[in-house]
């Protein structure tokens, strides 16, 4: 276990960019098929009236983020050892330490599914169960005193949710793919290696969800660089913290 120094995610963010660079199609396809199912969810949602469930659902959706990038991070542990990477490569990712990666990804979607079930209370505080309509919706959320509290509130509860998932996976799904070590192993080494070094990681953080907020910023369309990037990233600041 390493301290690293507080401006080592710009190090990790140049060394992703180079992954991305020598893999590119698989990196972008990883990033075109995740916004594509963006889309798609927020399509969905609004034909059955439920697009009030698009905006927890994108933040539940950063909860998945680290069991989603497992083939991004196999891309990357091979450029470490000077192997090309292929698309194949990428989704046999999933075969490595299969039991162990599959454990830790339901508990990542018990924790989504959690986080829904939380957002729609503090929703029914706020509002009513009866579903809004899309203006209604945007100008009751947006632009009252009322759906700003519900922001703020929402945020913060997604904030601690989110922070316990972020020290929980951050470093352990890489390491379950990179090493031949069990959930409870790797889930402790995450923990400790992110209080270890907690600044740089709050920092680290930061970035990730303003990569992303630049990405839904655009209609989803940059999360395609921006996702593929944080990943190849996030396989760096768990070598540069666990080691090799």
């Amino acid at each position: 276990m390493r301290t690293v120094k507080l401006d080592r995610p710009w190090a990790w963010l140049a060394a992703g960019w180079d992954d991305l660079s020598r893999a590119p199609l698989v990196s972008l396809s990883y990033g075109v098929t995740l916004v594509a199912i963006s889309y798609m969810l927020v399509l969905g949602l609004s034909s059955i009236g439920l697009f009030y469930l698009v905006l927890p659902l994108v933040a539940g959706f950063m909860l998945m983020g680290p069991i989603v990038a497992v083939g991004l991070y196999e891309v990357s542990r091979l450029h470490s050892e000077g192997r090309p990477a292929s698309l194949m490569d990428a989704f046999a990712a999933y075969g490595r330490n299969a039991g162990q990666i599959a454990g830790i990804g339901l508990a990542l979607m018990l924790m989504l599914l959690f986080w829904v079930r939380i957002a729609l209370l503090v929703f029914a505080l706020f509002f009513s169960y009866q579903p809004p309509t899309l203006e209604g919706f945007v100008n009751a959320v947006f632009f009252t005193q009322t759906g700003i509290l519900f922001l703020i509130v929402g945020s913060a509860i997604g904030g601690v949710i989110a922070a316990v998932v972020f020290a929980v996976s951050a470093l352990s799904i890489p390491m379950l793919l990179d090493r031949d070590t069990d959930l409870f192993t790797a889930i402790t080494t995450s923990v400790a290696g992110v209080m270890a070094n907690w600044k740089t990681m709050a920092g680290w953080a930061g970035l990730i969800v303003l990569f992303t907020a630049a990405g839904l910023a655009t209609g989803f369309i940059g999360l395609a660089l921006a996702l593929p990037l944080i990943a190849h990233a996030s396989w760096h600041a768990y070598k540069d913290i666990v080691g090799p």
